[in-house]
């Protein structure tokens, strides 16, 4: 028997033999072994009851621990957690209780002391948290307020050939609108994606993109390129971030790391199952992933379509009457005051508006959209 066992042993021991002669009372043995007397009449009790075995070192652990988790529901956290390897405990929390009503389920440090007992979670460093350098541009407070687009970065998928991402999200209830790989970021197939989205969703009040190609062309009036243009036409404002400020547009960023981990390590063979990859994807963030900024709730139960539809021809502009008009020739250019003054390709044949609103100061619309303003004294545009 080792040392460190016996010896305590022996010391219980000594006490209940001592206890037994009568020779002394329970007090003094007790200040003698520097024990309590609750402690020394425990000693008696266990020698009385189980003999010399009663007095060896007994775990402290619990005979029984009702808080404790259920087997039964650990392993059922456990078995999402394989499913979805990069999920954190409230989602755990919010999918089991979603397919589980009639559970009584852990709290979320509870679920995080199981992941990290089964080895299922490893240390991070955590990054400082910075304030955001951006002013947001409009106020968010219900679906189809905002959407974000952006391209995610173009990868090689394994036959050669490289994929282009498309996403468009709902700012509001993050649901993932679209997610389409397309083979160039050239503005007639992002045209045919958007046409998708605002036939099944209806149209936003706003669109936010980054300042690349074909969201903003870089020599235009305004940055307008020819499907910010056509979001105009449609009654969408198009938004754009500060260039080299991707942080304004921090919420669409983070979905596209998560794509990036989920959908391209390592890419698909081809194009068109990478497509299936996205698809996958898009399913599982807007109908399975729970978010916690929704309340642990899945972004296809926030969204709603948007009451207005998409519509079978583009509106024409309806200025006010005291507007001067003017239609953009071919090359983007309008005459005014007997002078010619380039505005923008990308809004030839269109049809402009302009007010003055000072001596020789006009402002130059398209449908609600200020272009920018004229001096009549340099016939310069200021965007």
């Amino acid at each position: 028997m080792p040392w460190m066992e016996t010896c305590p042993m022996r010391e219980r021991m000594a006490f209940v033999m001592a206890y037994e002669s009568g020779l002394y009372t329970t007090l003094e043995l007790c200040e003698r072994h520097g024990v309590s007397r609750k402690t020394g009449l425990k000693w008696v009790r266990r020698y009385w009851d189980e003999g010399g075995e009663g007095l060896r070192d007994r775990s402290r652990r619990p005979h029984r621990s009702p808080g404790r988790t259920e087997e039964a529901i650990e392993e059922l956290l456990v078995e999402v957690r394989r499913a979805h390897p990069k999920w954190g405990p409230e989602k755990l929390l919010g999918v089991v209780r979603k397919g589980h009503p009639e559970l009584e389920l852990p709290a979320r440090s509870t679920v995080a002391g199981i992941l990290k007992r089964r080895g299922m979670v490893s240390g991070r460093v955590r990054r400082r948290r910075h304030l955001h350098p951006g002013r947001p541009v409009m106020e968010v407070v219900a679906p189809n307020d905002l959407w974000t687009a952006d391209f995610k970065g173009q990868f090689r998928t394994l036959d050669g050939w490289y994929c282009y991402p498309l996403t468009i999200a709902d700012e509001h209830s993050r649901y993932l609108v679209a997610c389409d790989g397309l083979l160039s970021t050239a503005q007639v197939g992002a045209r045919g994606v958007f046409e998708r989205a605002f036939a099944e969703y209806g149209l936003p009040s706003a669109i936010r993109t980054d300042n690349g190609s074909p969201f903003a062309a870089a020599h235009a009036l305004h940055g307008l390129s020819a499907l910010s243009v056509w979001w105009i036409q449609l009654g969408i404002r198009p938004y754009r971030i500060e260039p080299g400020k991707p942080q304004q547009n921090g919420r669409h960023e983070r979905m596209h790391r998560t794509l990036k981990d989920h959908t391209t390590r390592p890419p698909a063979a081809d194009c068109r199952r990478q497509q299936i990859r996205f698809d996958a994807f898009r399913r599982e963030f807007n109908e399975i992933r729970p978010h916690q900024a929704l309340g642990q709730k899945t972004p296809a139960e926030v969204h709603r379509p948007s009451p207005r539809p998409y519509p079978s021809r583009i509106p024409e502009p309806s200025y006010p009457a005291h507007l001067e008009k003017r239609k953009v020739s071919s090359i983007g250019i309008i005459k005014f005051k007997k002078r010619q003054l380039f505005l923008s390709e990308t809004l030839r044949s269109q049809t402009v508006a302009l007010e003055e609103i000072d001596d020789g100061i006009w402002s130059i619309y398209f449908y609600d959209v200020l272009l920018g303003r004229l001096d009549e004294r340099d016939f310069q545009v200021i965007p």
